[in-house]
């Protein structure tokens, strides 16, 4: 039984050089989702911005949330060719996440939407503050891993990634700093979602 999930880790995938002025850039001009999510009866706004770019036909759903791709930006095609070429990953989209600070957060869970294939990869590529991203097995919550992802780090999640592991990216009071998150992967072409 692996004692991690498949995964692959590029430590300064890009460099500061780079990734400084993209943040800046990405953080003023993507146009953010701040969305709300049901749970337990319960309403509650979703702790992160989020936004969707890919390919016409990469819509994308999850939490009974549902997501049309925008058009590639010049940058984020520039970064989908380079971790294509680096991963050998199939990319039609990529996922933001734009944690505003420490406070902002993800909860467990798996990238394991239909659309995504009964094998997802996914290539997330972190700017700027570094978050601690924990894994934990489905089946053996002792079973635990975590990474720690700085400005520029590229973390591949592959195989039994999605489909034997859980993850997350928790509060954090020692954060100050944005984040934004990158996850680029291949969404099987489905149609829009009606209003």
């Amino acid at each position: 039984m692996r004692e991690a999930p498949d995964h692959e880790w590029y430590p300064g995938f890009l460099h500061a050089a780079e990734t400084r002025p993209a943040l800046d850039e990405i953080i003023l001009s993507t146009p953010w989702r701040h969305d709300e999510i049901t749970l337990f009866g319960r309403t509650h706004p979703v702790p992160r911005l989020t936004a969707l770019y890919g390919d016409p036909g990469a819509h994308y759903s999850y939490s009974r949330l549902h997501l049309e791709p925008l058009t590639w930006t010049k940058r984020l095609a520039e970064w989908r060719d380079r971790v294509r070429e680096t991963t050998g990953c199939r990319t039609n989209s990529v996922l933001l996440n734009y944690y505003r600070d420490g406070r902002d957060s993800n909860g467990w869970h798996a990238d394991d939407e239909p659309e995504l294939g009964a094998e997802p990869v996914i290539a997330s590529l972190s700017l700027g503050a570094t978050r601690t991203m924990r894994f934990r097995r489905r089946d053996d919550s002792a079973r635990r891993w975590s990474v720690e992802l700085a400005d520029g780090d590229l973390l591949v999640m592959r195989g039994d990634s999605q489909r034997e592991w859980l993850h997350t990216v928790a509060k954090s009071a020692r954060v100050s700093d944005p984040r934004v998150n990158l996850t680029f992967r291949w969404i099987e072409d489905t149609p829009p979602v009606s209003p």
